[in-house]
């Protein structure tokens, strides 16, 4: 049986001293393995869910499921400690350390997270060779490794972004508008690196976007819901 990367049930959100729900989300699954694209207007609370999914905040209600693991009844410091050591975070401001390498940057969750060293080693060999396989596939080229990430274009930043989040080989990647910084042509292609890079992992991805336009991208697209009701498009 393949086990969900995500499993909500009757969840409900509200922020402290907030009396209605920001959303209510009666139900939301994701087989490992597979992408999810949650859409939804500013404001319909699209970034609260990936902080839901990522441990961040926990809801008024209901249960979330991440890999098996029901994140509220993990304490705070158990459940950043399951973040780090089975998932990948895409910020939408990227969140690299300037005046780090690109090699550093992507490096850095193997040198944080002990099960992140461990996958890169033993299915690659080294974290080197990981680094150098997840390089060649974003298409980053071996004359940007050494330069610091502060020195990078926004396309290449978001790209050693990705390559960060995926070493490893984390089971789920949670990423927050990874394309709102890039132009119309670099779109997509960064998007179809993510996604492959991603699928050659076995590793699920969850994007929340205001951008419909690369829904269609996605195994499984969720908008986010009217109070009234949510629901789940193939």
């Amino acid at each position: 049986m393949t086990m969900n990367a995500l499993e909500l049930r009757q969840i409900e959100f509200a922020w402290p001293n907030q009396t209605k729900p920001l959303f209510v989300i009666p139900e939301l699954s994701l087989q490992q393995g597979q992408t999810l694209f949650i859409g939804g207007p500013s404001g319909s609370g699209k970034s609260s869910l990936l902080s839901l999914i990522a441990g961040i905040q926990l809801p008024r209600k209901g249960s979330c499921q991440v890999l098996g693991t029901s994140l509220k009844q993990l304490p705070s410091s158990e459940r950043d400690r399951f973040r780090g050591e089975h998932l990948g975070l895409i910020f939408q401001q990227f969140n690299l350390l300037p005046f780090l390498t690109v090699e550093e940057n992507i490096e850095l969750p193997s040198k944080l997270f002990a099960s992140r060293l461990q996958k890169s080693t033993q299915l690659f060999g080294s974290v080197k060779r990981h680094i150098d396989t997840l390089c060649t596939a974003l298409h980053l080229q071996p004359s940007l490794r050494r330069r610091q990430a502060r020195l990078l274009s926004v396309g290449e930043q978001q790209r050693v972004a990705a390559a960060r989040a995926l070493l490893g080989c984390p089971a789920l990647i949670v990423a927050d508008e990874p394309t709102s910084a890039l132009d119309e042509d670099n779109k997509l292609d960064f998007l179809n690196l993510l996604l492959s890079t991603a699928s050659a992992q076995n590793t699920s991805v969850v994007t929340v976007s205001h951008d419909m336009r690369i829904a269609s991208n996605f195994d499984h697209v969720f908008q986010m819901p009217k109070m009234e009701s949510s629901h789940v498009l193939a």
